[in-house]
Protein backbone atom coordinates (compact mmCIF):
# COMPACT_ATOMS: atom_id res chain seq x y z
CA UNK A 1 0.00 0.00 0.00
CA UNK A 2 2.71 2.53 -0.98
CA UNK A 3 0.56 4.49 -3.41
CA UNK A 4 -0.86 6.81 -0.74
CA UNK A 5 1.05 9.36 1.31
CA UNK A 6 -0.58 10.28 4.63
CA UNK A 7 -1.17 13.98 5.34
CA UNK A 8 -0.29 13.35 9.00
CA UNK A 9 3.01 11.70 9.95
CA UNK A 10 1.40 10.38 13.14
CA UNK A 11 -1.36 8.64 11.13
CA UNK A 12 -0.93 5.27 12.84
CA UNK A 13 -1.26 6.56 16.40
CA UNK A 14 -4.16 8.83 15.29
CA UNK A 15 -6.02 5.79 13.90
CA UNK A 16 -5.26 3.60 16.92
CA UNK A 17 -6.30 6.32 19.40
CA UNK A 18 -9.60 6.90 17.61
CA UNK A 19 -10.26 3.17 17.28
CA UNK A 20 -9.68 2.69 21.02
CA UNK A 21 -12.43 5.26 21.73
CA UNK A 22 -15.03 3.20 19.82
CA UNK A 23 -17.06 1.36 22.41
CA UNK A 24 -18.75 -0.75 19.72
CA UNK A 25 -15.38 -2.23 18.71
CA UNK A 26 -14.91 -3.25 22.35
CA UNK A 27 -18.38 -4.80 22.31
CA UNK A 28 -17.51 -7.02 19.33
CA UNK A 29 -14.00 -7.62 20.72
CA UNK A 30 -12.36 -6.28 17.55
CA UNK A 31 -8.71 -5.27 17.43
CA UNK A 32 -6.37 -3.67 14.92
CA UNK A 33 -3.95 -6.01 13.16
CA UNK A 34 -2.26 -3.36 11.04
CA UNK A 35 -2.41 0.27 9.96
CA UNK A 36 -0.75 1.35 6.72
CA UNK A 37 -1.34 4.48 4.65
CA UNK A 38 -4.71 3.80 3.03
CA UNK A 39 -5.24 0.35 4.54
CA UNK A 40 -6.42 -0.98 7.90
CA UNK A 41 -6.91 -4.58 9.00
CA UNK A 42 -9.18 -5.51 11.90
CA UNK A 43 -9.76 -8.86 13.55
CA UNK A 44 -12.46 -10.36 15.75
CA UNK A 45 -13.34 -13.88 16.86
CA UNK A 46 -16.60 -15.77 16.72
CA UNK A 47 -18.62 -15.07 19.86
CA UNK A 48 -22.14 -16.46 20.40
CA UNK A 49 -23.26 -12.97 21.47
CA UNK A 50 -22.58 -11.71 17.90
CA UNK A 51 -24.68 -14.30 16.09
CA UNK A 52 -28.13 -14.41 14.57
CA UNK A 53 -30.61 -17.28 14.95
CA UNK A 54 -28.58 -19.73 12.79
CA UNK A 55 -25.29 -19.17 14.58
CA UNK A 56 -23.74 -16.98 11.86
CA UNK A 57 -22.22 -13.60 12.73
CA UNK A 58 -25.07 -11.11 12.31
CA UNK A 59 -25.05 -8.93 9.19
CA UNK A 60 -25.13 -5.85 11.43
CA UNK A 61 -21.84 -6.92 13.04
CA UNK A 62 -20.33 -7.67 9.63
CA UNK A 63 -21.34 -4.19 8.44
CA UNK A 64 -20.10 -2.51 11.62
CA UNK A 65 -16.62 -4.01 11.43
CA UNK A 66 -16.29 -3.39 7.69
CA UNK A 67 -17.41 0.22 8.21
CA UNK A 68 -14.66 0.73 10.79
CA UNK A 69 -12.03 -0.88 8.57
CA UNK A 70 -12.98 1.34 5.63
CA UNK A 71 -13.35 4.46 7.75
CA UNK A 72 -9.98 4.04 9.43
CA UNK A 73 -8.28 3.29 6.11
CA UNK A 74 -9.61 6.66 4.93
CA UNK A 75 -8.70 8.35 8.23
CA UNK A 76 -5.10 7.18 7.89
CA UNK A 77 -4.71 9.59 4.94
CA UNK A 78 -6.57 12.58 6.39
CA UNK A 79 -5.07 15.81 7.68
CA UNK A 80 -3.87 16.06 11.27
CA UNK A 81 -6.82 18.17 12.48
CA UNK A 82 -9.53 16.07 10.83
CA UNK A 83 -12.03 13.56 12.11
CA UNK A 84 -13.81 10.88 10.12
CA UNK A 85 -17.47 10.07 9.41
CA UNK A 86 -19.09 7.64 7.01
CA UNK A 87 -21.47 9.19 4.48
CA UNK A 88 -22.78 5.96 2.97
CA UNK A 89 -21.92 2.34 2.33
CA UNK A 90 -23.13 -0.72 0.49
CA UNK A 91 -22.52 -4.24 1.76
CA UNK A 92 -22.63 -7.45 -0.24
CA UNK A 93 -23.11 -10.52 1.97
CA UNK A 94 -21.53 -13.26 -0.14
CA UNK A 95 -21.66 -16.21 2.22
CA UNK A 96 -22.86 -16.98 5.76
CA UNK A 97 -20.45 -15.47 8.30
CA UNK A 98 -19.27 -18.63 9.98
CA UNK A 99 -15.75 -19.28 11.17
CA UNK A 100 -13.46 -19.14 14.18
CA UNK A 101 -12.08 -15.68 13.45
CA UNK A 102 -12.71 -12.89 10.97
CA UNK A 103 -10.41 -10.34 9.35
CA UNK A 104 -11.72 -7.14 7.78
CA UNK A 105 -9.47 -5.26 5.37
CA UNK A 106 -10.36 -1.67 4.48
CA UNK A 107 -8.52 -0.19 1.50
CA UNK A 108 -8.74 3.32 0.07
CA UNK A 109 -9.54 3.45 -3.63
CA UNK A 110 -9.61 7.25 -4.04
CA UNK A 111 -8.50 9.73 -1.39
CA UNK A 112 -9.65 13.33 -1.62
CA UNK A 113 -9.30 16.33 0.65
CA UNK A 114 -12.91 15.97 1.86
CA UNK A 115 -14.33 12.75 0.39
CA UNK A 116 -12.67 9.33 0.22
CA UNK A 117 -13.94 6.12 -1.35
CA UNK A 118 -12.87 2.86 0.30
CA UNK A 119 -13.54 -0.82 -0.22
CA UNK A 120 -13.66 -3.50 2.42
CA UNK A 121 -13.46 -7.27 2.47
CA UNK A 122 -14.32 -9.56 5.36
CA UNK A 123 -12.74 -13.00 5.46
CA UNK A 124 -13.74 -15.90 7.70
CA UNK A 125 -11.10 -18.32 8.93
CA UNK A 126 -11.77 -21.88 10.06
CA UNK A 127 -8.43 -23.44 10.92
CA UNK A 128 -6.24 -22.67 7.89
CA UNK A 129 -9.21 -22.26 5.56
CA UNK A 130 -9.94 -18.66 4.43
CA UNK A 131 -13.19 -17.56 2.78
CA UNK A 132 -14.39 -14.14 1.54
CA UNK A 133 -17.80 -13.62 3.10
CA UNK A 134 -18.63 -9.94 2.57
CA UNK A 135 -17.55 -6.83 0.72
CA UNK A 136 -18.26 -3.14 1.25
CA UNK A 137 -17.92 0.04 -0.75
CA UNK A 138 -18.04 3.16 1.37
CA UNK A 139 -17.88 6.92 1.04
CA UNK A 140 -16.06 8.56 3.92
CA UNK A 141 -15.91 12.25 4.85
CA UNK A 142 -13.13 14.26 6.48
CA UNK A 143 -14.62 16.55 9.13
CA UNK A 144 -12.68 19.58 10.36
CA UNK A 145 -13.66 21.95 13.14
CA UNK A 146 -17.26 20.75 13.51
CA UNK A 147 -19.07 21.28 16.82
CA UNK A 148 -19.70 18.02 18.67
CA UNK A 149 -16.98 16.12 16.77
CA UNK A 150 -13.64 16.25 18.58
CA UNK A 151 -10.22 14.78 18.04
Amino acid sequence: MDKFIPRDNAFESKVRDSFNRQEVMKTVNASIISVKPGQVELEFIHLPSLTQQHGFIHAGIVSTVLDSACGYAAFSLMAKDSEVLTIEFKVNLLSPAKGDKFIAIGTVKKSGRTITVAEGELFAFTGEQKKLIATMTGTIMSVIDREGINN
